[in-house]
């Protein structure tokens, strides 16, 4: 009867894992519809403001530039900004962007690129404490939902550092929201701006195509390249939110599932070893008797 005793004890804590997962997936359900909906709702507004500055400097032509679109032909030093979780239970949400913003300090190393790390997220601050690597700055987290004016502060640091020729470009590592079912580590070059760093390849634009500029090209850029690095780094802030949310949603559902394939196995076990003990004490019963007669 012992053994029966254990399984029903652990039956018992494995009934109130499955209740506790089954709770967390609800929670990310939640909060993925919310996340999604402000994913979705920024990115055309994102694309199409990193589109209008592309147009308006292929328009003004080679006369009119500006300090955000210069490429530096030898760099001295990068910078990269990682975009982690503050809490785990997200599956491979963390290991697969951490995974790729090493390999991207890697490449860098290799070309004898310093890189000054810009770590977001509890998660990838442990984890780049346990490897011994430096950070520039350590954010705890983002916020629920994600803040522009967060995003604001940290794109604002990096242009001053860019402009300024503390750095010579800016990369993001972080998990980007292709669809519900699929989300991918990706590193996106945040500056120098480029057709690449919107996330969508460069469009065609016609030639006969003439603009009229009010006020004069270089005011426009001015006005449109620093929102654009801001509003690009907020939808980075928007996908990582999405995606984690999703992966924990994903996590969770197959942790709840899980326990309750062990509850089963669990349950026939405990079915087994009663009629075990049953059978021994009716054996039991049905010897004493034989020996009394």
């Amino acid at each position: 009867m012992a053994n029966a005793r254990v399984i029903v004890k652990r039956r018992k804590s494995v009934r109130n894992i499955r209740k506790i997962t089954r709770t967390m997936q609800l929670i990310a359900t939640a909060r993925f519809q919310s996340a999604f909906t402000r994913a979705m709702a920024t990115k055309p507004y994102v694309e199409r403001l990193a589109a209008l500055a592309a147009d308006l400097s292929a328009a003004a032509g080679e006369g009119v530039s500006h300090p955000l679109l210069q490429a530096r032909p030898e760099p001295k030093r990068a910078a990269l900004v990682v975009l982690t979780s503050v809490r785990g239970l997200c599956g491979g949400y963390n290991t697969s962007v951490l995974r790729t913003a090493i390999a991207h300090l890697q490449e860098n190393e290799r070309k004898h690129l310093p890189t000054d790390v810009y770590m977001i997220g509890k998660k990838g601050i442990n984890y780049f404490k346990f490897l011994r690597r430096e950070t520039v700055e350590r954010i705890s987290g983002l916020a629920d939902p994600p803040k522009f004016e967060q995003a604001e502060a940290l794109a604002n640091t990096l242009m001053a550092r860019f402009v300024g020729g503390e750095i010579d470009s800016v990369h993001v590592a972080y998990m980007r929201f292709l669809s519900a079912g699929r989300q991918a580590p990706h590193v996106l070059q945040l500056l120098p701006l480029t057709p690449e760093a919107k996330g969508e390849p460069e469009r065609p634009r016609p030639a006969s195509v003439q603009y009229e500029f009010s006020p004069d090209p270089k005011q426009l850029l001015e006005d449109l390249l620093p929102a654009t690095v801001r509003i690009q780094m907020f939808q980075c802030f928007n996908d990582a939110a999405v995606s984690e949310q999703t992966a924990r949603m994903v996590a969770m559902k197959a942790a709840t599932e899980s326990a309750g394939e062990m509850i089963t196995t669990l349950t026939r076990r405990y079915n087994r070893a009663r009629q075990t003990q049953i059978t021994m004490e009716l054996l039991d019963i049905v010897g004493g008797a034989n020996a009394l007669a």
